[in-house]
């Protein structure tokens, strides 16, 4: 009996492994891009944030100074987004967060 009580309990355990965290989410944000100075900055932008994993969409417009990204929260994060354009030399904040 013990050993079908740890069976079980192995195969629960694994079969838990193969799906997605239950709070994971498709997530989409704006982040505000200020350093955008020419129309060949939104490309620089765009290839930063699509090269951070579980990102699905990016979207960035040159006359708003904006960046829209659409991201698994469960591989990718705000401050990983924002990282990759700081690296690309394109500081970016989520819009309407407040400055630190």
């Amino acid at each position: 009996m013990k050993v079908r009580v740890s069976l079980s309990a192995l195969l629960f355990f694994l079969a838990g492994l193969s799906v997605s965290p239950a709070f994971a989410a498709m997530q989409t944000v704006t982040l505000s891009v200020p350093g955008m100075y020419c129309e060949v900055c939104p490309i620089t932008v765009r290839k930063a944030l699509e090269k951070v994993p579980g990102v699905a969409k990016v979207s960035v417009s040159f006359k708003d100074k904006e960046a829209l990204v659409t991201f698994d929260d469960a591989k990718a994060s705000i401050k990983k987004l924002e990282d990759a354009t700081f690296v690309a030399g394109y500081p970016a904040e989520l819009k309407g967060a407040k400055a630190k």
